[in-house]
């Protein structure tokens, strides 16, 4: 019997983990299942998830509502195969022999959900590409 191959694991980071981070892990855990572990975690945690961004992921069928911020350790990036920042800066820490894509999106900080809605819509289509980088089809 053939082993199946390991789950990989990827890791979103922002800021905040309060939009962007949230938005990705959310979307990679709705559409891979639990083909790929799902981390995310923020430089400066902010205390709770933006409203506007449960509200926008709301709108697509997935509920963050019950998520909370975490902070980024050091253990998160080194047990991460694939590493994406969001905008956070030099404040994500880089170990060899890691992938990490930074993905330029606006910070959905202190916006209603109209602004939230594109920014939710581009993590989506970037979280679809990275399931067709790593061979996993996705979900729905």
């Amino acid at each position: 019997m053939s082993t199946p191959p390991p789950r990989p694991s990827v890791l979103f980071v922002c800021v905040h983990n309060a939009g962007r981070s949230q938005m990705g892990a959310a979307f990679l855990t709705h559409l891979a299942g639990d083909r790929v572990e799902v981390r995310s975690a923020g430089s400066a945690p902010a205390d709770a998830v933006n409203p506007a961004v449960v509200e926008a992921m709301k709108e697509v069928g997935i509920d963050i509502s019950a998520e909370t911020p975490k902070v980024l350790t050091t253990e998160a990036v080194q047990s991460s195969d694939v590493v994406i920042t969001m905008g956070c800066g030099d404040a994500c820490p880089v170990f060899p022999g890691k992938r990490y894509l930074d993905w330029q999106l606006d910070d959905p900080a202190g916006q209603g959900v109209e602004a939230v809605r594109p920014i939710r819509d581009a993590v989506e289509q970037r979280v679809r590409g990275l399931l067709g980088e790593l061979g996993i089809p996705a979900s729905a």
